[in-house]
């Protein structure tokens, strides 16, 4: 399962991984993605906590993250990746051979920093927002 939340004036997604992911966690997103990319052909910022990476609940799960990112990478202008776990810090690394955005990781405490981060360079009017839990 994975929480997100949309802030659609910034157009910065923030996700929360609680549980193993699973292949309905990313059809969710795209349909919470979507009408910004349609409109403003972008994400400004990707904002991804996580405490720990759950892993995917099956293959499945994995191939549908894994053309999530091919069909979106090019769509997200930057990734912060908030983590103080170890094998979760690889993933910037990782990340920044397999996407176009800019990878930052922030310590688990600044995610304030974070989505300001991911959200630079976009007006800050007050905007209506998409939340949701990824059952």
């Amino acid at each position: 399962m994975a929480n997100f939340d949309l802030d659609y004036g910034r157009r910065v997604l923030h996700v929360a991984p609680e549980t193993a992911l699973d292949a309905e966690d990313f059809s969710a997103l795209e349909s919470a993605i979507a009408p910004v990319i349609s409109r403003h052909g972008a994400l400004n910022g990707l904002v991804i906590e996580i405490g720990h990476f759950p892993g995917w609940d099956s293959l499945a799960a994995l191939r549908k993250h894994l053309r999530f990112i091919h069909a979106h990478h090019e769509h997200v202008r930057r990734v912060a990746v908030v983590t103080d776990d170890a094998l979760a810090k690889l993933m910037e690394k990782l990340a920044a051979h397999f996407v176009s955005a800019e990878v930052r990781r922030f310590d688990a405490d600044a995610l304030g920093a974070a989505r300001e981060w991911a959200g630079e360079g976009v007006g800050q009017q007050a905007s209506q927002g998409h939340h949701g839990v990824v059952p």
